[in-house]
């Protein structure tokens, strides 16, 4: 079965709606289309086009508008856009709580997709690293992993540049010999994973989940210190007592946020919005028949729209009835 297949086919998975929606909501003005964030991978992709989808069925226009996921902020804050569907706390910038300070941005609420993010590592590699999945054992085997451009270094395929460098951070927090290097794109991520699992060759990567990848792939992660909040900020804590860093992710929450003033122009909207959350189970599969199967976003989430619609239907209800 395609990944296509298995999205339309699953059952198990829920949207959760949210529980003791208040009265129904106005419209509002029906005459703007509402502006929706365009980040740069794809399971933001599927997010925020079921997003926009419900806000068709409430009677809106809807607009997709490409936005970088750590600029974007302004362009909210101003009204250019209004409303950015998959914000990941552990790689948001700056200039987000700086925006919700000033009021000119406000969060719509958690989305509830099960995440992590860590460093990862093809199943097949703990054969070539004896001892993985502990992370001290690449202390030990980092010239296995080294190229050209890297040596004497190992070679971490770190996030795209723009999405941050917490790789990077890592390799340097735990002392770790490995060079990060910036993958151009998520697609170049997925070809990093694709030619180790088919080569059998050596791969340490940056990586996340919800993906189809980590199941299409067995993709494994590293065991790190957890990522507590004294990680990141008292050198004294974790196996380096000179470096900040030297722990696992955060634990990631997924939410929402949208313009301050789409409330008052859109009220059913912003409810609609605040209350739409979305399972793992429900994204991941959707992910892999655009990015396995070759299908378009609009075409996935509209087969998946038709044969879901229990799952998303009563938030759209509850907001304008």
């Amino acid at each position: 079965m395609t990944f296509k297949g298995y999205a339309l086919a699953l059952s198990a998975a829920a949207m959760t709606v949210a529980a003791g929606i208040a009265s129904a909501a106005e419209l509002g003005d029906t005459s703007k289309p509402i502006k929706l964030a365009v980040n740069e991978w794809t399971g933001q992709h599927v997010t925020t086009h079921i997003a926009g989808e419900m806000l068709k069925a409430a009677g809106y226009d809807v607009e997709y508008v490409s936005a970088g996921m750590m600029n974007q902020f302004q362009a909210i804050a101003d009204g250019d856009i209004h409303a950015t569907l998959e914000i990941w706390s552990s790689n948001v910038s700056d200039e987000y709580g700086k925006k919700i300070e000033e009021g000119t941005v406000v969060e719509l609420g958690d989305l509830e997709l099960n995440a992590r993010e860590g460093i990862a590592y093809p199943a097949h590699v703990a054969e070539i690293c004896p001892g993985l999945p502990a992370w001290e054992a690449l202390k030990d085997c980092a010239m296995q992993f080294a190229t050209a451009e890297t040596l004497p270094e190992g070679r971490l395929v770190d996030y795209p540049a723009d999405w941050g460098t917490p790789g990077a951070d890592r390799m340097t927090g735990l002392g770790l010999p490995f060079k990060a290097v910036p993958a151009g794109s998520e697609a170049a991520l997925i070809v990093e994973l694709r030619a180790a699992t088919e080569r059998k060759t050596p791969l340490l990567i940056t990586f996340w989940q919800p993906h189809w990848a980590m199941s299409a792939y067995d993709v494994k992660f590293v065991d790190l210190p957890p990522g507590e909040d004294a990680c990141f900020s008292d050198p004294a804590w974790g196996p380096n007592p000179d470096a900040v860093n030297d722990c696992d992710f955060s634990p990631s929450r997924i939410f929402k946020a949208a313009w301050s003033g789409m409330e008052e122009t859109w009220p059913a909207a912003y409810e609609i919005l605040s209350n739409y959350t979305l399972a793992v189970e429900d994204q991941q599969p959707m992910m892999g028949a655009v990015d396995v199967d070759g299908g378009k976003v609009e075409e996935v989430v509209a087969e998946w729209m038709t044969a879901n619609e229990d799952k998303w239907r009563p938030v759209v209800d509850a907001a304008i009835n």
